[in-house]
């Protein structure tokens, strides 16, 4: 499995649309810099994931990550291919013995498949979107990742180039 985390704010991302020409549209947006990591491994091949949101990116949530993903899996192992974030390489991170870890190449974000799933998601979710609060975002977010299918992973996080190199 390909894991990476990613932040979703309320901070508007906003995207090029088609407008009326001579008209001025008007898009709220949002200043605002509350936000929430997305933590997720995919199975680029079989299209199965395991996501999990957290408050922040650090060793701690790292290991609640680790060791959620470890008991959903129950009798079988896992090859992990994260980044080198420090949070990932630090002495206390616990790396449950089912799973085993692989580090991608420094500053190779192409290597890893999850990053395309990011685009994804935030394109369908947050570009163009104006959220009040931070448990709304978070709820459609949740939402939008339940009803992704198995192909639909495979589709955006495919990387058959990747085996290769691995």
């Amino acid at each position: 499995m390909f894991f990476d985390e990613s932040r979703f704010g309320t901070h508007s991302k906003i995207g090029h649309g088609w407008f009326n020409k001579g008209s001025r549209t008007q898009i709220n947006f949002n200043m605002g810099f509350k936000n929430f990591y997305v933590y997720s491994a995919v199975n680029s091949a079989s299209g199965h994931d395991f996501s999990l949101t957290m408050p922040y990116v650090n060793t701690q949530c790292m290991n609640i990550f680790l060791d959620k993903l470890s008991k959903g899996l129950t009798y079988r192992q896992c090859l992990l291919i994260i980044d080198g974030a420090s949070w990932h390489r630090f002495y206390q991170l616990k790396i449950p013995a089912n799973i085993e870890v692989i580090f991608l190449p420094p500053y190779s974000p192409e290597l890893n498949p999850v990053e395309r799933l990011w685009n994804y998601i935030k394109q369908h979710t947050i570009r163009n979107k104006f959220y009040e609060s931070l448990i709304t975002l978070e709820t459609t977010v949740c939402n939008f990742l339940k009803q992704i299918t198995p192909e639909t992973f495979k589709s955006v996080c495919a990387c058959d180039y990747l085996y290769n190199y691995l």
